[in-house]
C-alpha cells in the first residue's frame, strides 16, 4: 500500500489543539477523508475519523447519543448507565470509521500526514497562498453518478 496524496486543510483558530484536516488517498483507489491532525504534549498527531457513539430509547426506539440525558424523540429520560468502558477504564464515547491495522501502517501515515502538514504551514507563511477549499472533490472534478 501506498500513500499517493495528502490533502491538507489547515484550522484558523489558532487556540484550539486542532490544527487541520486532511485526507489521504491510497494507491490513487482508495480515499479517507476527516482525519484531523492534532496538536498534542509530545507534537502532532493523527486522529483518524470517528462518529459519536449512540443507543436507542427503551421508549420509543429514537436514537440518540451516549452523552445525552434526554430521548432526542420523545423526551422520556435515559438511563444514565448507557455507556461501555474500555480497557483502560475510560468512557467510550466515539468508534472509528476507518483506522490503520498495524503500527507500521499507522506510523507511515503519521509521517506522511504529519510531513504533508508541516509543509502546508511553510506554504501558508507566503503572501500568494491560497488555502485549499474543500479536502474532498475539487470545483472542476465530476460527482460520480450513483445506479
Amino acid at each position: 500500500m501506498e500513500i499517493s496524496e495528502v490533502r491538507v486543510k489547515l484550522i484558523e483558530n489558532k487556540d484550539d489543539r486542532l490544527k487541520a484536516f486532511c485526507s489521504v488517498t491510497f494507491d490513487n483507489e482508495f480515499v479517507v477523508r476527516d482525519i484531523k491532525i492534532i496538536e498534542g504534549t509530545g507534537g502532532f498527531f493523527v486522529a483518524m475519523p470517528s462518529r459519536k457513539m449512540s443507543d436507542h430509547c427503551d421508549k420509543c426506539g429514537g436514537k440518540n447519543h451516549l452523552r445525552a440525558k434526554f430521548c432526542n424523540n420523545c423526551g422520556a429520560k435515559l438511563k444514565e448507565d448507557r455507556t461501555k468502558v474500555d480497557i483502560k477504564g475510560r468512557i467510550k464515547l466515539h468508534a472509528d470509521i476507518a483506522h490503520p491495522i498495524n503500527a507500521d501502517c499507522r506510523n507511515k501515515i503519521q509521517e506522511t500526514v504529519t510531513e504533508a502538514f508541516n509543509k502546508e504551514v511553510e506554504d501558508s507563511k507566503s503572501p500568494d497562498y491560497k488555502p485549499a477549499n474543500d479536502i474532498g472533490l475539487d470545483a472542476d472534478e465530476d460527482i460520480p453518478e450513483v445506479i
